[in-house]
């Protein structure tokens, strides 16, 4: 961190836009390492999908193609720097306006199918059954982050006369990942902007211990593994032979 930065910060800023982005990161990291070696069996979505599907078909496609949206334009408005966009021929003014409104149906998307998909845990019996306190607590962590987005695009967006986030939250968040933070860029964010930050960070500290570690991985294997060949003990086709009692 460097000497201007340092001082230009207070200490609240310091804590909240330094020291906790990086404890975050931190527990993310090495959570996925300790559930890697030590939960195997427990790296699962649990799915539910056995005991209702009527539901499950709706709010699916709705979060998980939402959240893929979220997560670009995520990646487009944080990672890549404004001058990248203006040196490509993009205006501040087309970006603003792509991204304010493909970025308000993708929240409103991926908001919707979560809340179909906790109404369906909470409703349908069994999956209430099968649902953790981890769960619990992540579907309302989560809920809150995208809640928090959401609002803060609306209401500095659609409502207010606009905010500049690529002056501001993305510096710092590039920062953070350069090891030279500058607090005080995040420290003059919108309250609703630091907010959904804060809820975020939250959320990346609790996601190796809940089932949001399936996104981290992939069915390579399902391209290298044998076919499971499955026989009908069905007596029509197995002939006069009577087949014999099971367990």
């Amino acid at each position: 961190m460097n000497p201007q930065a340092a001082a230009a910060a207070g200490t609240r800023d310091l804590v909240l836009w330094v020291a906790l982005p990086y404890i975050a990161l931190t527990v993310f990291v090495a959570g996925h390492i300790w559930r890697y070696r030590y939960d195997k069996f427990g790296w699962t979505t649990r799915s539910s999908q056995l005991h209702e599907s009527r539901l499950l078909r709706i709010g699916s496609p709705l979060f998980h193609f939402g959240i893929l949206a979220v997560v670009a334009g995520h990646v487009g408005g944080l990672v890549v720097p404004e001058s990248w966009t203006r040196a490509v021929g993009i205006s501040e003014h087309a970006y603003h306006i792509t991204a304010v409104s493909l970025g308000t149906v993708a929240g409103v998307s991926t908001l919707a199918g979560l809340v179909i998909l906790i109404y369906r845990r909470r409703t349908v019996g069994p999956v209430f059954s099968a649902t953790t306190r981890n769960d619990k607590l992540m579907y309302v962590v989560l809920a809150l982050t995208l809640a928090l987005g959401l609002a803060a695009t609306i209401a500095s967006n659609v409502i207010g006369g606009g905010y500049d986030y690529r002056t501001t939250i993305s510096p710092w968040f590039r920062s953070v990942f350069s090891f030279f933070p500058e607090p005080a860029l995040m420290g003059g964010a919108p309250l609703l902007y630091q907010l959904h930050a804060l809820s975020a960070l939250l959320l990346f500290g609790i996601w190796p211990f809940t089932r949001l570690v399936h996104v981290l991985t992939a069915p390579v294997g399902y391209l290298t593994r044998p076919y499971i060949v499955y026989r009908s003990r069905d007596e029509a086709q197995q002939g006069a032979r009577v087949p014999r009692r099971g367990w």
